[in-house]
C-alpha cells in the first residue's frame, strides 16, 4: 500500500517521549527515520528495562520504524557528520531548549545554512518567548503548570497522571504540525521552524477549565474521580472490581434514573442540567455506589449497556492486554528484539487509513545498529569509519 511519507528522511535527535514519538509517527507514515543518540545510548533507551541488555519498554515503542546510529555532535568530526546528515534530510526533530539546540548546531539558522528548505521541529517543556523558555521539564511539570494536576486527586492532594499524556499528546500535535510544514513546502518551496511544547499542550487540554476560570473566577477544587460538570460521572466499586460511569446530557441522565429506580429525579430541580448534576454529583454518586455494590462488574456493565448508559471496566495493564475487544482490534504488534524473553506487544499507529500503508514495519534498532551503514551512505569509507569509532565520535 502507498506510504504517504515515502522518500522523506527525518533525523530524530529527540529524547524521552515527545520528540522521539513525533518521529515515530512520521516513520509510521512511511518516512525514513534516523535516530541519532549518544555513543553510550540515550537515557530513554534504558527506562523500564525489559531486555537482557537493559533496553526498556518505552524505547521498544518509540524506537520502531527507525534506523539507529550513535554520534557525539559536540566533537568537530561529529558536527561534520551532522552537516552531512542534514544535507540529506527533510525534517529534523529535537526536543531541546534553544541554548541546547545552538550548542549542538541544530538551531534553525545553522540548519538552513546546510539545507535552506529544511523543516526543524522542536519541542520544549515550557515553550519559547517567556522567562522560563530555557527551563527543563518533563510531562509532570506540564501537568502541574497547566492546572490539570491541581484539579485531579483530592483537596490538598494534587495528583499527577501516571500515563504521560502531555508527552504523547505533544508528540502527536508536533507530528501533525510537521506534516503541515511538509505540505507548505510543497506549495512554497520553503522550510519551517515548527515549535511545540508540553505546556502549550497542557494548556490546550485544560482549555475549558481555564476559559471558565478566566470568565467566572469559579476557583474549582478537585473531587477525585467524580466529574464536576455532569453526573453521575464517577468510578464505582462492584463486588469484584471497579467501573467508570459517565452520564452527560439529559437523555443519558433520564435513562440512568430509570435504571436505578429514581424516576422522580428526572424532574428534580437539583438535577435539571449537566452543571446542576455536577454540583450535586455526590448525591448521584452515592446512589450509584449502592447500586454497583450489589452487582458484579459483568452484571453492572450488562445492565448499563442495556439501558444505554456509557460505562467501562477499570482494567489493570494485564487486563487491557487480555481484553477480547482490544485483542480483536489487533492494535498490538508482537515484535521481537535481541534479549527479549518473548515478543513485546508494541502499540501500533493509533489511527488507521483505508488506503495508506502505516504501522510497525521494523523493530527498534539496537544501539548504533546502522551507524556504519549510514556513514557509508554519507561518503565515509571503512578506514574513516573505523577512525571515527576509535576517537569516540560514533
Amino acid at each position: 500500500m502507498h506510504k504517504v511519507l515515502e522518500g522523506i528522511r527525518v533525523l530524530d535527535f529527540g529524547r524521552y517521549i515527545a520528540g522521539p514519538y513525533c518521529a515515530t509517527l512520521l516513520g509510521d507514515m512511511g518516512a525514513e527515520v534516523v535516530r541519532v543518540e549518544r555513543t553510550r545510548g540515550s537515557e530513554d533507551r534504558y527506562l523500564m528495562p525489559v531486555t537482557e541488555g537493559g533496553d526498556g519498554a518505552l524505547y521498544l515503542q518509540i524506537g520502531r520504524n527507525k534506523l539507529g546510529m550513535t554520534l557525539d555532535p559536540m566533537k568537530p568530526e561529529g558536527r561534520e557528520i551532522v552537516h552531512r546528515l542534514v544535507a540529506t534530510a527533510d525534517v529534523v526533530v529535537a526536543n531541546l531548549p534553544p541554548k541546547g539546540l545552538e550548542a549542538m548546531g541544530l538551531d534553525y539558522d545553522s540548519l538552513r545554512e546546510v539545507r535552506p528548505d529544511i523543516i526543524l521541529t522542536t519541542i520544549t517543556a515550557l515553550g519559547t518567548g517567556g522567562p522560563d523558555s530555557d527551563k527543563l521539564g518533563f510531562d509532570g511539570v506540564a501537568q502541574a503548570n497547566c492546572g490539570g494536576m491541581y484539579l485531579s486527586g483530592h483537596p490538598g492532594d494534587p495528583m499527577k497522571a501516571t500515563v504521560s499524556y502531555m508527552d504523547f499528546g505533544t508528540a502527536s500535535l508536533a507530528a501533525f504540525a510537521t506534516l503541515s510544514a511538509l505540505m507548505a513546502r510543497q506549495q512554497t518551496g520553503e522550510g519551517q521552524h515548527v515549535e511545540a511544547s508540553l505546556l502549550a499542550t497542557g494548556l490546550s487540554f485544560a482549555g475549558p477549565y481555564l476559559v471558565e476560570q478566566g470568565v467566572t473566577g469559579i476557583n474549582r477544587e478537585p473531587t477525585g474521580n467524580r466529574g464536576q460538570t455532569a453526573g453521575p460521572s464517577d468510578c464505582f466499586p462492584t463486588k469484584d472490581g471497579w467501573i467508570l460511569v459517565q452520564c452527560v446530557g439529559d437523555p443519558l441522565f433520564r435513562r440512568w434514573c430509570r435504571l436505578v429506580g429514581e424516576d422522580q429525579w428526572i424532574d428534580d430541580p437539583r438535577f435539571a442540567s449537566d452543571q446542576a448534576r455536577g454540583d450535586n454529583g455526590e448525591i448521584l454518586s452515592e446512589r450509584m455506589r449502592g447500586w454497583c455494590a450489589e452487582r458484579s462488574t459483568a452484571q453492572a456493565l450488562e445492565e448499563l449497556e442495556q439501558a444505554g448508559v456509557p460505562a467501562g471496566q477499570v482494567f489493570t495493564p494485564q487486563q487491557a492486554l487480555d481484553n477480547p475487544h482490544i485483542r480483536a482490534m489487533r492494535f498490538f504488534r508482537e515484535v521481537g528484539y535481541p534479549g527479549l524473553a518473548r515478543p513485546a506487544p508494541v502499540p501500533d499507529t493509533p489511527v488507521r487509513f483505508s488506503g495508506l500503508g502505516t504501522g510497525v514495519r521494523r523493530r527498534a534498532p539496537t544501539l548504533g545498529e546502522h551507524t556504519d551503514e549510514l556513514l557509508g551512505s554519507l561518503g565515509y569509507d571503512a578506514e574513516a569509519i573505523a577512525a571515527l569509532h576509535e576517537r569516540g565520535v560514533v
